[in-house]
């Protein structure tokens, strides 16, 4: 976040829970520039989930001009909260905005859990993700390269990137458990977090694009965090709207955090 002006916006579900629930609370982070289409179906999608798991979901709207918040409030049956930024600030820092604002609210038993906003990721595996951070995971990855996953609806150069970064990675990176490194579906226990956030401060995520997710899984490393996968199915065919991933420049950021990992120190105290 830094500088940047950051105003939070909440309104309560229209519909209370059936029924009092003891397990943590999942907070959904959705990074959203311009997603006025793709929102309203995907936290209609939550909304089902909701009805078995205690949700709120958190949608910051980073910058856009198509009425992205204001969607945000338009569905019911879940607990909708607008994290703003004034201006784009990039992938990175909605990231960072949303954490932020989660770990001001959350219990350490509570989990967050970092999905995309156009509605290619299926909030169903919110379910499987509380299983394996009740099981004890750290970190879940909803993997496109595990058995039972599939991005066969994403488009070529997208997959190529991906699978080309997953290669990379896993031969660089010292990093176990983890196969698909670029996913931006995750879930991560709420204490980890905090353990990261009081190191680094606003240094959590520093990468603008899409090379933070990377980026926030190298530093969580320095915690030893246990961690798994589930499957994930992409479901591209769901996408409103052109791709915001610039290939060139995503490669390019992957290159500048491959080195300034090689070259950074490892905190010099156990986190």
């Amino acid at each position: 976040m830094g500088s940047a002006q950051v105003a939070v916006d909440e309104r309560e579900a229209r519909t209370a829970p059936a029924t009092i629930r003891t397990r943590g609370r999942a907070h959904v982070v959705l990074p959203a520039y311009n997603e006025a289409e793709s929102l309203p179906p995907l936290l209609r999608r939550i909304a089902e989930v909701a009805r078995t798991e205690q949700i709120t979901a958190w949608v910051v709207d980073d910058g856009s001009s198509d009425g992205t918040a204001e969607c945000a409030h338009g569905v019911s049956g879940v607990d909708v909260r607008v994290v703003r930024h004034p201006v784009n600030l990039g992938l990175g820092q909605a990231v960072q905005s949303g954490l932020r604002a989660v770990l001001e609210v959350a219990d350490p038993d509570d989990l967050v859990v970092v999905m995309d906003a156009d509605d290619t990721h299926d909030p169903a595996l919110i379910t499987a993700l509380r299983a394996e951070i009740a099981a004890g995971a750290d970190v879940v990855i909803c993997s496109r390269f595990v058995e039972g996953g599939d991005d066969a609806t994403a488009p070529a150069f997208r997959r190529l990137l991906s699978r080309g970064a997953a290669v990379l990675f896993r031969r660089v990176l010292d990093v176990d458990g983890v196969r698909d490194f670029t996913s931006g579906f995750r879930a991560y226990r709420v204490s980890l977090l905090a353990r990261a956030a009081k190191h680094w401060g606003e240094r959590l995520v520093e990468e603008r694009g899409f090379a933070c997710m990377v980026e926030l899984l190298l530093k969580l490393r320095h915690c030893r965090p246990v961690i798994t996968e589930v499957p994930l199915t992409l479901r591209y065919d769901r996408k409103q709207g052109p791709s915001k991933l610039k290939l060139r420049r995503t490669i390019a950021q992957y290159l500048r955090l491959l080195m300034r990992d090689r070259l950074a120190p490892a905190p010099y105290r156990p986190l």
